[in-house]
């Protein structure tokens, strides 16, 4: 992808506008916009960098605070007047010190940023981790564990109790987080079955 694929002609001031989205819960974090060599200086590093409108000088994310951009995936738009990042923060990106610039609920990506914390518990099995007992169990435990948690959440289900359903619900989808990893799937390629079936 190079700067001149973009069609500028559509933006005002010339500028790109950039979308910088969480790679992994895919939660949009902040809007900025870039000069021709704000895109190259990001391509180059790996890190996300913007020009400053109100300074009119180049930025780069995280050059004071630390709290980096690193660039994963680029994507243009259909009219390719908008660029869409997805990228890894380190730290908070909004000045305010929140995770977004936009305030949208907290829980947003919150299962894949669960799923994220359990294949790195299955890397380095850190003690005292119920999810590293999980592991060294093995595979039929963990689906054991999925198996009662299904059982659990039908009964509360068919009695019709919310509050322990949603509780039940919530171990079952914890576990069965667990089996994917084991399993060495993850929630994408959950996404990629359904997607078969649904086209």
């Amino acid at each position: 992808m190079t700067f001149e694929e973009f069609n500028l002609e559509k933006c005002g001031d010339g500028l790109l506008p950039v979308i910088v989205q969480d790679a992994v819960t895919l939660r949009v974090l902040m809007l900025g916009y870039m000069n021709r060599e704000a895109f190259d200086r990001t391509v180059e590093s790996g890190k996300v960098t913007f020009y400053s409108r109100s300074r009119q000088t180049l930025w780069q994310k995280g050059e004071t605070s630390g709290n980096y951009l690193d660039v994963v995936e680029m994507y243009r738009d259909c009219d390719s007047d908008t660029l869409l990042i997805k990228a890894i923060p380190h730290g908070p990106t909004c000045h305010r010190g929140t995770v977004s610039c936009f305030d949208t609920p907290a829980t947003d990506g919150f299962i894949r940023s669960l799923s994220e914390l359990i294949a790195r518990r299955h890397a380095e099995m850190p003690d005292n981790s119920y999810t590293t007992r999980l592991f060294v169990k093995g595979v039929k435990k963990i689906a054991q564990k999925v198996g009662e948690e299904a059982v659990e959440t039908t009964i509360e289900a068919v009695d019709g109790n919310r509050d322990r359903f949603l509780y039940e619900a919530s171990d079952l989808v914890y576990h069965l987080l667990v089996l994917l990893e084991q399993m060495g799937c993850g929630l994408a390629d959950v996404e990629n079955e359904l997607l078969k079936r649904h086209s």
